[in-house]
């Protein structure tokens, strides 16, 4: 049975003393759920000191391509590992349009994630305008296509997948599950073209305004995994709510 996976990410929010009361509420509510909170860098010792011996695993939200050298302002993999991450998101909606981050560069840090030992979390998804336009699919398979061309499918057994359509990142606008289920089928569909058993194995998430109030029926959906969840995670009281759900 593929495993139902949470992850709160928590974007450029956060202090140290905002962390510690959510952490703290986290732990109890949620022992026994795997769960996973990827935090801003700074604040990855303060998460590692927190969490160890919790059922909560925690990430980071970027890592660079490049394994060690001059490049002023980046974070390698292994230096996530020092801090007891075990996942990490990449290409995250955010990072490709605003930081211009490419499918080909989305496909290197994913590789360099992996080489490590971390388990990345791959996001895809479409604008509004893709969306509108009929090019959802269209969209999503380029993306994963970048890095199974690089990678291999074989390498989505140790990975994960958001799918985020982007139009629905921190608007307020949620997908029907009948839109994300699609979507999440058609993602499965294609990976099983060329790997049938990874495809099964995979966990593949839905992220995009996921609140308590539609997390469960979202995640009954047969293709549905879990969640990568934005300002919910935030939010003790809708985090656990959210974690419950997948758990049933």
């Amino acid at each position: 049975m593929r495993k139902k996976l949470v992850a709160g990410n928590w974007k450029m929010h956060g202090s140290l003393a905002e962390n510690a009361a959510l952490l703290e509420a986290l732990k109890p509510a949620l022992a026994g759920i795997e769960a996973v909170v990827c935090v801003p860098f700074p604040y990855l010792a303060q998460v590692q000191s927190a969490l160890a011996g919790s059922s909560i695993a925690w990430g980071a939200q970027n890592v660079s391509e490049q394994a060690k050298g001059a490049f002023t302002g980046e974070v390698s993999a292994s230096m996530l590992l020092d801090f007891g991450c075990k996942y990490v998101i990449v290409g995250h909606s955010e990072r490709r349009s605003l930081y211009g981050e490419s499918d080909e560069l989305v496909a290197s840090k994913y590789m360099a994630a992996q080489a490590a030992g971390l388990i990345p979390i791959l996001c895809v998804g479409e604008l509004l305008a893709e969306r509108e336009s009929g090019m959802t699919e269209a969209v999503v398979a380029r993306q994963l296509d970048a890095v199974i061309k690089a990678a291999g499918v074989a390498s989505l057994a140790k990975a994960v997948v958001a799918y985020e359509p982007v139009w629905a990142i921190g608007t307020g606008k949620t997908a029907s599950p009948e839109q994300a289920q699609a979507v999440h089928a058609f993602i499965r569909g294609k990976i099983a073209e060329r790997d049938a058993a990874v495809a099964n194995g995979l966990s593949i998430q839905y992220g995009g305004s996921v609140k308590a109030v539609n997390a469960a029926e979202l995640i009954a959906q047969p293709d549905i995994d879990g969640g990568l969840i934005g300002g919910a995670s935030l939010v003790a009281d809708e985090f656990i709510a959210i974690c419950r759900a997948a758990a049933k």
